[in-house]
């Protein structure tokens, strides 16, 4: 039997029918089709499905879908603002703080977060802020690098899209 939930993706309402045992990341990814958000491990140990449930970063692989009813949700997608990419997805293109891509969204989402309560980090906030959420590709550098150049652009007035 189905529970009948209402939550706010990336500015919109969505409804959907979930089983109660259904993982937030499953009705995303597969409910959804919001597919940015990567499960890597299910076992909230590698943070490729962070996602920001009422402002807060959380791993969805954590969270069932029913306890997300009328929470207010977002994912990579929102992060942009239409065709202009928020300032952490423009750092880390730009400083090389991926690779692969597959951990990316988790890491962006992890700092985002990190940045709302903080606009000038240091380095080892940076590095707590993504501690985890695992990268098997870059050594973490280039990630604290692209974190920190998000944060002075943003400072500077590059500023984030609306609600991020």
């Amino acid at each position: 039997m189905g529970e009948h939930i209402s939550l706010t993706v990336n500015g919109a309402v969505r409804e959907l029918d979930v089983e109660p045992r259904r993982l937030l990341v499953q009705a995303i990814r597969e409910d959804l089709d919001l597919t940015g958000t990567h499960v890597g491990c299910d076992t909230s140990q590698c943070g490729a499905c962070t996602v920001h449930v009422d402002g807060k970063a959380i791993k969805s692989c954590t969270m069932l879908a029913v306890q997300a009813d009328g929470a207010d949700v977002k994912t990579i997608e929102g992060m942009a603002n239409g065709d202009a990419l928020h300032p952490l997805q423009t750092a880390f293109w730009e400083k090389h703080g991926l690779q692969c891509g597959f951990c990316t969204p988790g890491m962006i989402m992890a700092a985002a977060d990190l940045l709302a309560n903080d606009a000038d980090p240091s380095d080892e906030a940076i590095r707590h802020a993504i501690e985890g959420n695992i990268c098997r590709c870059t050594g973490y550098q280039n990630i604290v690098i692209a974190v920190r150049a998000a944060a002075a652009a943003m400072r500077d007035g590059a500023g984030a899209p609306a609600g991020a």
